[in-house]
Order: C-alpha cells, then sequence, then structure tokens
C-alpha cells in the first residue's frame, strides 16, 4: 500500500535529492502525485543503477544456471554451488573457489554467481587472471598501481576467471597477493582454477609468496571441486555428427 504520511515522503525525497519538490514542500506535501513522483523516481533510480553496477562488472554473456547440465560433469556438488547463488559467502566476506579442468563449467557458473550478485544490488567486477595481472603489471608508476589496485579491492565481489591457464613471473604472483591481501577478511573473491592448489608453484615459479597466497585464498573459502570430460568438446562433436549426417542426407537426395 502507497504511503501518503508527509515525513516519510519527505525523507524520500531528501534520499533522492528532489532540491525542487523540497524547496516547495509547503505547498505541495500534501498533494496525491507527490507519491507518484517519488515512485517514479525510486523505480528510475534503481534501473540506472543496476545497469551501472551491470555494464561496470563486465560479466559478458553467459548460458544461465537453469540451463546447466548437472549430469555431464562426473562430479560437482549442485548444493554447494546452489549456497553460492544464495550470495550468503558475501555477507561474511568468504570466497569461493572453483576447481576442475577445462570446460567443465566454472566459468558458467562464476558468471551467474556474479550476475546474481549485480541484482541483488552488490557492486561486483568480473576479469580473467591474464586480464587483471597484465594490466597491473603494465603501470609504470606506483601512484598509477595503488589506484587500480584500489579499484579491484573496492567492490563487493571480485571474480578472477582462468587462473592457472598460464604461467606468470613472481612479479605477477606479488601482484596477485597484494590485492588478495587487501581484500582478505574484507570483501569477496570468487575464483575460478584448473590447478589444484599444490601446483600453483607451476602457475607462479619460483614466486615466493604462493603459500601465503593461497592460504588468504582459502581461508573462509568455500572449494567446489568439478571433475568431467570438457563440455565444449562434447557439443562439438555432436555439432560435427549433425553437420556430417546433413552432409550424407544431402548427398543421398541428388
Amino acid at each position: 500500500m502507497q504511503t501518503t504520511d508527509p515525513s516519510t515522503l519527505k525523507r524520500r525525497a531528501q534520499a533522492l535529492q528532489l532540491n525542487g519538490l523540497l524547496s516547495n514542500w509547503g505547498a505541495c506535501s500534501t498533494e496525491p502525485w507527490v507519491a507518484n513522483l517519488l515512485d517514479w523516481e525510486e523505480q528510475e533510480n534503481t534501473r540506472r543503477s543496476m545497469e551501472r553496477r551491470l555494464h561496470s562488472a563486465h560479466i559478458g554473456r553467459f548460458k544461465p544456471l537453469a540451463d546447466y547440465d548437472w549430469s555431464w560433469p562426473e562430479q560437482i556438488d549442485q548444493g554447494a554451488v546452489s549456497d553460492l547463488m544464495t550470495l550468503q559467502f558475501l555477507q561474511t566476506a568468504s570466497n569461493a573457489i572453483l576447481v576442475g579442468p577445462s570446460g567443465v563449467g566454472k566459468t558458467t557458473i562464476a558468471q551467474n554467481i556474479a550476475h546474481q550478485a549485480v541484482l541483488q544490488g552488490h557492486t561486483v567486477i568480473f576479469t580473467t587472471a591474464g586480464k587483471l595481472l597484465g594490466e597491473l603489471a603494465s603501470l609504470d608508476s606506483d601512484s598509477a598501481l595503488r589506484t587500480r589496485l584500489r579499484h579491484y579491492a573496492r567492490p563487493a565481489l571480485l571474480a578472477i576467471d582462468e587462473v592457472g591457464y598460464l604461467s606468470y613471473s613472481s612479479r605477477y604472483a606479488d601482484l596477485l597477493f597484494e590485492l588478495i591481501s587487501r581484500r582478505h577478511e574484507q570483501k569477496s573473491t570468487l575464483l575460478t582454477t584448473n590447478k589444484s592448489f599444490a601446483d600453483w608453484s607451476e602457475v607462479f615459479p619460483n614466486a615466493a609468496c604462493v603459500v601465503a597466497l593461497v592460504d588468504r585464498l582459502v581461508h573462509h573459502a568455500e572449494i567446489v571441486g568439478i571433475k568431467g570430460e570438457s563440455y565444449r568438446q562434447k557439443e562439438a562433436q555432436e555439432h560435427a555428427k549433425a553437420r556430417a549426417g546433413k552432409r550424407k542426407t544431402s548427398k543421398g537426395t541428388k
């Protein structure tokens, strides 16, 4: 039911910073259109905020989790993924880590979690490890690096995709350690990797901070392991068979 209480309406107008309306409050506070105007302004603010957060998140196109084939992986804890979709881990600044080989849906799951966080009003950045670390390493001044580290330390959820597909120097490991340390127990980090943590020394060879980096990531973290063959390879094989069948049918009709 729409409220018409003048004091409540005025607080809403102040929150919206409708200064023109507020300067004439005595003349219009009891007008029936004021409540409708505030509703419209709040709805538009919500819509614009959503658009800004979606644009800033850079999640990209993704398959909805409702279309995820849960029967394909040999091992996946669907209940754990469902729990992550509730975003409770954000309330405690915990981390979420999806571990598994290429093609089992880690990125899809991470994108769905990130998108749900945006829908629930959280700030999100979704990026790949290569893009994130390449950007940080390319900065040629300490002030620029500090500014960019603050940018990635700020959102409620930072999703880092594809850790482990490339190897990085100690400089890159130090940058990731610095970022994770800033977020540790302050903000949540969602990470996907194709490497077990025991193999992270292959991702960051000769980096002295690898043990400390992993320690901060797994502290208060929900780790979901996924095992199975690549679903992308399965789809590619199915498409190849379908095309071969069409060619065979086409030749048979000639």
